[in-house]
């Protein structure tokens, strides 16, 4: 048997935001043997909500499931601004002294798994300078999008225009749109975020989509949850509003599945209440699709509906034609003009930022393996990822992922394992790794790794079913571990040798 080689560290975690912190405090608190460390590509915490700054940034979903279940929300709010996350993820980090496990400035530029020394070196670029780390495992936090570049169309006559053209992912902090004409393009998350925060000071506020987007209201505090904080004691009463609330998103994705009639009807008679103007929601707010085939956008007790009835915002459906110097000319030859264009037109894909990660030297196409649990990736040892629900809040399936991580490393140590991969047991059906028919999704899948059909190979969309399944599996059954040194042969591969 070979002899496990010494590592800089047991796990590298790699991202600062939600995930990248929750894993530290599992691998802490479930590895205590381990150490890790997180690496950052930036210079401060808290990944999405660090990053972002353009006006409104809030979550769309709420606070009492995208917040940690070991340490509870108490704010009032449980739709949170953007200021408001970032406290608490950084309260959270030092809390538990994760932020001093923080490298930041460390941006992962390469990964290659050896096989003969079981080991991931890890190049980061730090300044402009690469160094290498070694870990026995390696666990991407990092999301699934790309942090350095959005989707950025590009429309004839953009050069000609006289304004300027303001991306949300780069905010700039000194813009100032106070009395400006702003035509903001799109109608996903960010646009209707954008609208109605930028529509009190702007002059006027246009909403320029291509098709209309399913747009459904929330309150901004959940009374239900604020009157449980106050009767109980405040870890029981997190974990009950958290599985109430979690109970309710689902609730709602399985009925736009089951009943999408009646769905559409639901969500055409909130927006027509909000608005007061039938034929306005008609052409502007009632999709060509059914509801849950791409996201919800939720509107904190509907501010963009109030918007639009006070006459402060304008929403237009139609395609852009070109740019000229005043403004954009869409394909029905209206003019819109404006002083600042926003185009908030969706983020890239893109898993581990972005880098290809290599098994002694040879790229792993990730395409071409399945998803288990998840999380870990056939033809990848010691790896696994973290990447959230679709239908609810990212950091329930993310908190299942890193105590599942923990759980096989800790499985690795009984085995006296070095090398831990995951190996179908019987021929499985590929199947996208994410099911929606969103264009942000749908240009990504090629570059996606996939799912199969069953079991343990199949990414659920339901919290309840992964709660009471994932850490509950036998591992032996659908992993393999291996002595350190192994290497990946069919040989190996096959759970019956």
């Amino acid at each position: 048997m070979t002899e496990k080689a010494s590592v800089d560290y047991d796990v590298l975690v790699v991202g600062a935001g939600l995930s990248g912190i929750g894993a530290g405090y599992r691998l802490q608190t479930e590895c205590p043997g381990k150490t890790y460390a997180i690496l950052e590509a930036r210079d401060s915490i808290g990944g999405t909500w660090d990053l972002f700054r353009y006006p409104g940034i809030r979550s769309d979903s709420d606070m009492f499931t995208l917040s940690f279940p070991f340490r509870p929300w108490t704010a009032k709010n449980s739709i949170a601004d953007g200021p408001e996350i970032l406290q608490y993820i950084k309260d959270t980090a030092a809390e538990f002294g994760i932020d001093s496990q923080i490298r930041f400035g460390h941006r992962v530029v390469a990964a290659d798994w050896s096989s003969a020394t079981s080991t991931w070196t890890v190049t980061v670029d730090r300044a402009g300078t690469r160094e290498t780390l070694t870990c026995s495992f390696l666990y991407s936090c990092s999301g699934y999008y790309d942090y350095t570049q959005g989707h950025e169309p590009v429309w004839e006559g953009m050069d000609d225009f006289a304004g300027q053209i303001v991306r949300p992912q780069f905010w700039p902090e000194d813009l100032d749109y106070a009395g400006k004409k702003v035509v903001i393009i799109g109608s996903g998350a960010t646009a209707v975020t954008l609208v109605p925060s930028m529509a009190d000071d702007a002059a006027h506020v246009t909403m320029l989509q291509r098709s209309p987007t399913w747009v459904g209201i929330v309150p901004k505090q959940d009374k239900i949850a604020n009157r449980l904080r106050k009767l109980l004691p405040a870890g029981l009463a997190h974990q009950v509003i958290r599985n109430k609330n979690a109970a309710f998103s689902i609730g709602v994705y399985e009925f736009c599945q089951r009943q999408p009639k009646l769905a559409r009807k639901v969500f055409t008679g909130m927006a027509t209440k909000g608005i007061k103007d039938e034929a306005l929601v008609a052409e502007h707010f009632t999709p060509d699709y059914d509801p849950w085939d791409q996201r919800l956008c939720a509107i904190p007790n509907g501010d963009l509906f109030k918007k639009i009835r006070n006459g402060s915002v304008d929403v237009v459906t139609d395609h852009i034609d070109r740019f000229v110097p005043s403004g954009i000319v869409l394909k029905s030859g209206r003019l819109l003009e404006a002083d600042i264009v926003i185009p908030a037109t969706g983020l890239k894909v893109q898993l581990f930022g972005g880098v290809i990660p290599t098994v002694d030297g040879s790229a792993v196409n990730v395409h071409d393996n399945f998803v288990w649990q998840g999380c870990m990736l056939t033809g990848l040892p010691n790896f696994a990822l973290c990447v959230g629900y679709t239908n609810a809040s990212w950091t329930l399936r993310g908190d299942l992922t890193s105590r599942l991580v923990c759980k096989v490393i800790n499985e690795m140590d009984r085995e006296g394992a070095g090398v831990v991969v995951p190996v179908p047991d019987g021929p499985l059906e590929p199947r996208p790794l994410l099911d929606l028919s969103s264009g942000y999704i749908q240009r990504a899948l090629a570059d996606l790794p996939q799912q199969g059909h069953r079991g343990a190979w199949r990414v659920r969309q339901n919290y309840f079913i992964d709660a009471a399944t994932t850490l509950r599996r036998d591992l032996h059954k659908t992993l393999r571990f291996a002595p350190a040194g192994t290497r990946l042969t069919d040989e190996v591969l096959d759970k019956s040798a």
